[in-house]
C-alpha cells in the first residue's frame, strides 16, 4: 500500500488544550472517587468484609457473573439445543458439548454431554450473550470451591443442579425464549 493510495484515509492527530496537555482532568476524577470511597467509610459504610466470617452483600445480582447453571425449559427439560455457540463463544476454550438427536418434537438437538471446566473460565458471559435460547446462564454465586480439579469441572447434572438451588431467587432472565434455534 503506498502513502498516495486515494483508499487511505488519513486522520488528524487531535490538538489537545491546556488542560488536556495537562491531565487534570482526569486527576481530578481520580481524586473524585477516592473521595467517594473515603465518604462512605467515613460514614461507615465499609467497602471491604472480612470474609467469611462476614458475607459480602451483591448489590445487583443481575450484572454479576458467578458460577454457571443450565437453565430448564417449561416441561422441565435442558433448556440448551446443542448448537455449539457458546463453545465457539468462549475465549478460555472451557465448554465441551456432545450434541445428539433430541426425542422431542420442538429441537433437533440436545446436549448428551455438556461439561465447564470452572477453574479454566473466565467468567466473562460471552456464553451467555451468545445462547440463543438463553440455556446458560451465570448466577450470582460466589462461593465456588473444590479440593480437586475433577471437582471443579461441572457436568450437565450439576449445572442442572444449580439452576434447580437459584431458580427461586434468581429467575432465568428471559424466561419466553426456548425451544429452537
Amino acid at each position: 500500500m503506498k502513502a498516495d493510495d486515494p483508499d487511505i484515509k488519513w486522520v488528524e492527530e487531535p490538538k489537545l488544550g491546556w488542560s488536556g496537555k495537562m491531565y487534570a482532568p482526569m486527576f481530578v476524577q481520580g481524586l473524585t472517587t477516592t473521595f467517594k470511597h473515603l465518604k462512605r467509610s467515613l460514614q461507615g459504610q465499609a467497602v471491604t468484609v472480612s470474609y467469611p466470617e462476614q458475607e459480602p452483600n451483591i448489590e445487583n445480582p443481575l450484572i454479576y457473573r458467578g458460577v454457571h447453571r443450565l437453565n430448564k425449559d417449561s416441561q422441565g427439560r435442558v433448556k440448551c439445543v446443542a448448537c455449539f455457540l457458546c463453545a465457539t463463544a468462549c475465549p478460555a476454550h472451557c465448554i465441551d458439548i456432545i450434541g445428539i438427536e433430541s426425542p422431542w418434537e420442538d429441537r433437533e438437538k440436545y446436549p448428551e454431554s455438556f461439561t465447564i471446566d470452572e477453574l479454566r473460565c473466565i467468567y466473562c458471559g460471552m456464553c451467555e450473550e451468545a445462547c440463543p435460547v438463553d440455556a446458560i446462564e451465570l448466577t450470582s454465586l460466589y462461593n465456588l470451591t473444590g479440593r480437586s480439579r475433577e471437582e471443579m469441572i461441572f457436568d450437565k447434572e450439576k449445572l442442572l443442579s444449580v439452576y434447580d438451588a437459584t431458580k427461586d431467587n434468581e429467575p432465568m432472565r428471559s424466561p419466553g425464549l426456548g425451544g429452537t434455534v
